[in-house]
């Protein structure tokens, strides 16, 4: 080998070993994942998430670290849990329902914001419009609140004489609670129906709540979306049967718990379009440039064993539209 040769050999291995090195060093962004409830209760939409993300190349502690912030039902925590995520100056917020959504859209107008929302993003004021979100938010939307007047009628569909029925809300989170029980309450006037509005801010709540659905003489109940509901749908269920109450929640949890039906969005693929989102944010792509996605996918779930415990015929018609029947 020439001299000349084997100087440029070695200073080629020189300059390119450090560039090596720095890649290696270089820290892999951080994802903050916030939320109103609970880890436990939130296993199935969290995979989905991840696999959002592994659709867009990032996998959790490969190329991506997440770090969580769970506020356990306590939705007065949310603002100091987001706090601690912006201070930690990670790469995207993820804002995982509607009281995480708003806590993290009024601690940052630089960080990234994906947001997953039972309400209006629009009339909440997390976005401008949904096809040009503009500033640093986006994400997905639930329509929830327009099923849920839909969840009375269907209840309604399958309970016709029962002319008075309840609905249970979280007034911790009145940006739902309001916007629900407005809905629904138009809903059950169409329906020529008495409506009873029930509050619950935490479980503790949960057997008062059903005792006043005995003591209203209720026949049935509808429960609206909320963070603390969706994290406790398997005790909602239980105490549904316990104090056979007809109940019908979203998610397909809630029935396949003992609930009598459940009818909303697919939370899964909410979730996993969620991760997508915050994939594609961080390979560059800008919020403002990102409308913001409608799930669209809708199940309705019927639980026949449920429905004959309680004494409930379920009408042909109905169960020939349902997505599944669990029997």
């Amino acid at each position: 080998m020439r001299r000349r040769e084997f100087i440029t050999l070695v200073g080629g291995v020189t300059v390119a070993w450090p560039i090596a090195a720095r890649a290696q060093q270089l820290p892999m962004p951080v994802i903050g994942f916030v939320n109103a409830a609970s880890p436990q209760s939130w296993a199935q939409p969290l995979s989905a998430f991840l696999k959002g993300l592994s659709e867009a190349s990032y996998v959790e502690g490969h190329n991506v670290a997440i770090e969580y912030r769970w506020a356990e039902g306590r939705i007065d925590r949310l603002p100091g849990l987001v706090a601690d995520l912006v201070h930690r100056q990670v790469a995207v917020i993820v804002a995982s329902t509607t009281p995480a959504a708003l806590a993290a859209r009024a601690a940052t107008t630089t960080i990234p914001i994906v947001f997953e929302t039972a309400a209006d993003p629009v009339q909440l004021g997390l976005v401008a419009s949904l096809a040009r979100p503009g500033g640093n938010v986006t994400g997905v939307g639930q329509q929830t609140v327009e099923l849920v007047p839909k969840e009375l009628e269907l209840l309604h569909e399958l309970i016709p004489t029962a002319r008075v029925v309840a609905l249970l809300v979280n007034p911790a989170d009145p940006a739902l609670a309001e916007t629900e029980s407005r809905e629904v309450l138009s809903a059950a006037h169409a329906l020529g129906l008495e409506l009873n509005v029930l509050n619950a801010s935490t479980e503790r709540d949960f057997d008062e709540v059903f005792a006043n659905v005995i003591q209203l003489r209720a026949g049935g109940l509808v429960i609206a979306t909320d963070a603390l509901f969706t994290g406790h749908s398997k005790q909602l269920a239980a105490l549904a049967a316990r104090y056979a109450v007809p109940a019908v929640y979203k998610g397909r949890e809630f029935a396949a718990a003992g609930g009598l039906m459940s009818y909303g969005s697919d939370i899964n693929d909410v979730y996993r379009l969620v991760g997508n989102y915050t994939g594609r944010i961080l390979k560059g792509a800008k919020p403002a440039e990102l409308p913001v996605q409608q799930a669209t996918k809708v199940e309705l779930i019927i639980n026949l064993k449920t429905a004959k415990a309680l004494g409930i015929t379920v009408p042909l018609p109905l169960s020939g539209r349902a997505d599944e029947v669990i029997e």
